[in-house]
């Protein structure tokens, strides 16, 4: 046996322990992020960032990529190549699942290419991403989304097309996003629909409804034209799904307690605003997404006459 296969068969061992042994509250799924960075549970965060030590410590990191990055891998490696790049989402390892992904930017198979679409559209997201790249990032995220979709419409391909059509309407201009907000909506749903228990869907319905109930009148004005029945909603709607998706994963995002405080403030709810206000700023920093939620909660909270 060449040391090559030494070296993956003791990888494999590895990681079989570490199944036998990690508790049970750690064996639950990894969340999809929506319009942030990450979604994952605490646990499961420690887990992929547990796990990745481990390899990385025993193997070395080239040693490592070597193993599991391989651009030629066959078929039957691909769930390998998803648990890794699930591995590396949930220990926050942005830029690396980037660079692991682009390699099968080619592929036909629809769940590395939803994954690909999340993690081109994470690094465009990081504060060290360029503008350009930025841009450029969003446009290829859009065209895996859409690609995965097309290839199985699974529920993560129905949700990351949405989130992808939103983010380049942020360079089409105001006209294209709103007339993308139906379209948008029915991806959403459709996710819900196929998975009713992932809650950065519902999580994500929750904000369509957030952003259509708070729209200024000169957008009110755009969509009157483009839609003879224009999408509109209700805070109370809103409130609604953030209050489901919290139902189905406790916890499981800072930016849906965030949304849960700022939609109690519109209905003019102190107490319970006062509330998910401080679970926002009192939920763990992870991202740089979530550093921004703890600051607009501290500065909301100050409005309301919160000492911090």
């Amino acid at each position: 046996m060449t040391q090559t296969a030494k070296n993956r068969n003791r990888m494999h061992q590895i990681l079989y322990h570490w199944a036998l042994r990690k508790p049970a509250a750690e064996e639950r799924a990894l969340n999809v992020r929506s319009h942030g960075v990450r979604l994952v549970s605490s646990n499961t965060s420690n887990l992929g960032r547990g796990l990745t030590a481990t390899l990385l410590a025993y193997f070395g990191f080239e040693l490592y990529s070597n193993l599991t990055q391989s651009p030629a891998a066959c078929d039957s490696d691909k769930d390998d190549i998803i648990e890794q790049a699930d591995y590396l989402y949930g220990s926050g390892e942005t830029i690396k699942l980037y660079q692991l992904l682009i390699q099968y930017k080619d592929s036909e198979n629809a769940e590395l290419l939803w994954r690909l679409a999340r993690a081109s559209r994470d690094l465009a997201q990081l504060s060290s991403t360029s503008a350009d790249n930025k841009k450029k990032l969003i446009y290829e995220a859009l065209a895996y989304a859409k690609k995965s979709l097309d290839k199985e419409p699974n529920f993560a391909a129905h949700k990351w097309y949405a989130i992808c059509i939103s983010d380049v309407g942020d360079y089409e201009g105001t006209k294209a996003k709103i007339a993308n907000a139906y379209v948008i909506k029915e991806h959403f749903q459709k996710a819900i629909e196929l998975n009713p228990k992932d809650a950065t869907s519902i999580h994500l319905m929750g904000l369509w409804c957030f952003t259509f109930a708070e729209m200024p009148w000169y957008q009110q004005k755009i969509a009157s034209m483009l839609f003879a029945t224009p999408p509109t909603s209700t805070y109370e709607e809103a409130l609604a799904y953030f209050i489901k998706a919290e139902e189905v994963d406790p916890n499981f995002y800072s930016k849906n307690l965030l949304m849960l405080g700022k939609t109690y403030l519109k209905l003019k709810s102190q107490k319970m605003a006062l509330l998910w206000l401080t679970k926002a700023k009192d939920h763990p920093a992870y991202t740089e997404e979530d550093k921004q939620v703890q600051k607009e909660a501290v500065e909301l909270l100050k409005t309301l006459g919160v000492k911090i």
